[in-house]
């Protein structure tokens, strides 16, 4: 039989059974329409032969549209309950057995995951969703593609380009690891309980080759987090503490690097900050 998707009704009686309260704090906006599910795992290109790893899975409306595909998942659940409850739902809605595995951890602390999934799918809360998403790319290698459903807000930063209004230290650290694209909308009215923000798709594709080293990667996040500390502030005084101690150093650094010391730090490309790293 093929696999069922989960209705708002059974969505409720889940919480109801499992006494879940979505809360703000673990950003629990469960999505009870099945379009919707179903535009995340298109938009994300998911077919059979992948194997997903989905954060955050809830109640399980997401984690069903990407198993319908004939995909295999590894789904990671910080809440007990929920984790607990996810392998008995996808059993009642005709998954086969083997096809989903589910962590039960904050994905903040995973260090493993079995098989090795290529894509990852999301939906993820606001406090959480960039310290998550640059976990998982930094972790895992073997992640490629993805996409990930957040509040319009962090999107538009992932996605935006040097020199745009929301273009800040997200934006170039998830540069870092490839190309990042707003891939849709999402109403409001497709949650429970229905939030007071709006959501986007954000697709990303792993660049082929990796930028650079970890030490080369640790040294660039470095000298982005100083460099976006101070917004509007010229790169040769943001970055005096980390490129020598003086302003005077650090223009001489940013000038070897082909950089204006002149400049600002929004105003530069995440290859503009490896070479400032790379010469420093």
């Amino acid at each position: 039989m093929p696999v069922s998707l989960l209705g708002a009704a059974e969505i409720r009686r889940l919480a109801a059974d499992l006494d879940v309260t979505p809360t703000k704090k673990l950003g629990q906006n469960f999505v009870v329409d099945a379009n919707t599910v179903r535009k995340i795992v298109q938009a994300a290109r998911v077919t059979a032969s992948d194997r997903v790893v989905e954060i955050g899975p809830g109640l399980g409306s997401l984690t069903l549209a990407i198993l319908e595909t004939g995909a295999s998942v590894v789904a990671v659940e910080i809440d007990h309950r929920l984790a607990e409850r996810l392998p008995v739902t996808a059993a009642a809605h005709d998954v086969p057995e083997g096809r989903l595995q589910v962590i039960d951890a904050d994905a903040l602390r995973v260090d493993e995951l079995p098989g090795e999934p290529s894509v990852l799918v999301a939906n993820l809360p606001y406090n959480v969703s960039v310290p998550v998403l640059l976990h998982f790319l930094e972790t895992f290698p073997y992640l490629q593609r993805g996409v990930v459903m957040v509040q319009a807000e962090v999107g538009e930063r992932l996605a935006a380009p040097p020199g745009s209004k929301v273009y800040g230290a997200p934006s170039v650290k998830a540069a870092w690891y490839g190309s990042w694209r707003l891939a849709g909308t999402v109403s409001r009215q497709v949650f429970w309980p229905v939030p007071n923000v709006d959501s986007v798709l954000v697709a990303f594709e792993r660049d082929a080759e990796p930028r650079g080293t970890e030490e080369h990667r640790l040294r660039t996040f470095r000298i982005v987090d100083a460099a976006f500390q101070q917004r509007r502030k010229m790169l040769r005084q943001a970055l005096a503490g980390v490129l020598g101690g003086t302003a005077a150093d650090a223009s001489a650094r940013l000038e070897a690097a082909g950089v204006g010391p002149t400049l600002r730090g929004e105003q530069l490309t995440v290859d503009d900050y490896a070479r400032i790293a790379a010469s420093s």
